[in-house]
C-alpha cells in the first residue's frame, strides 16, 4: 500500500515534523511504501476562484492555476491512502495545507463518487504546539474536507506538546492499522 504522508509545516524539527515521521515510520513498519510530501518545499498557491468562481475545476476537475499543484494532485490520486499532518494555526490548518485542501476540494468534490480520492482512507493529524489550543476545530475542518472529497476518515488525531510522547505512538499505530486493514 502506498501512503502519501503530507507534512505542512515550515519546521523540520518541530512537533508536526515528529508527527509526520511517526506516520511514515508506521507505514513502513507495516510493509507499506511512503510518498513523503513536504508542502512548504513546493509551490502550491491558494485557490484563485478563477473566472465565474470555478475556472476549470468544476467541469474538467483540473486547476488552471499552474504551479506544483498539478503534479501533487496526480501523486495523491496515485496513492492508496493519505495522512495529512498539519500544525494548528489559529484553530485551523496551516496555510500550505489550506491551499492544497481547498484546491483538491474544488477539483475532486465536484466529481462525486468518481473522485480519484473516493473511498481512500485518510488519517488527519492536528499538531498544536505553543498554547496547545485549536486542535479540535482544526480536525473538524479536516474531517469536512475528507468528506467533501469522498474519502474515508480513518482517524482524526489531535496532539499537543504535552501529549506528544504517547500521541507519536498513537500516530504510528494508526498508520500500521490502516496498512493492516488493506493487506
Amino acid at each position: 500500500m502506498k501512503v502519501a504522508v503530507i507534512h505542512s509545516s515550515p519546521n523540520d524539527d518541530g512537533l508536526t515534523a515528529a508527527c509526520a515521521s511517526a506516520a511514515a515510520e508506521g507505514v513502513r513498519e507495516a510493509g507499506g511504501t511512503v510518498d513523503e510530501i513536504r508542502l512548504n518545499d513546493l509551490n502550491v498557491g491558494m485557490c484563485e476562484a478563477c473566472g465565474n468562481g470555478w475556472g476549470t475545476c468544476q467541469a474538467r476537475h483540473t486547476c488552471q492555476v499552474l504551479d506544483d499543484f498539478q503534479a501533487l494532485h496526480a501523486r495523491l490520486c496515485n496513492a492508496d491512502a493519505l495522512m495529512l499532518v498539519t500544525p494548528v494555526y489559529w484553530g485551523e490548518m496551516s496555510e500550505s495545507a489550506k491551499a492544497l485542501t481547498d484546491r483538491l476540494r474544488r477539483c475532486e468534490a465536484t466529481r462525486g463518487g468518481d473522485s480519484c480520492l473516493a473511498g481512500k482512507p485518510v488519517i488527519a493529524v492536528a499538531a498544536a504546539g505553543g498554547s496547545g489550543n485549536g486542535m479540535i476545530t482544526c480536525l473538524l475542518s479536516m474531517e469536512r474536507w475528507i468528506q467533501h472529497i469522498r474519502a474515508r476518515v480513518w482517524d482524526l488525531l489531535p496532539v499537543n506538546r504535552w501529549s506528544r510522547p504517547y500521541k507519536l505512538t498513537a500516530i504510528r499505530e494508526a498508520a500500521r492499522a490502516m496498512i493492516a486493514e488493506k493487506a
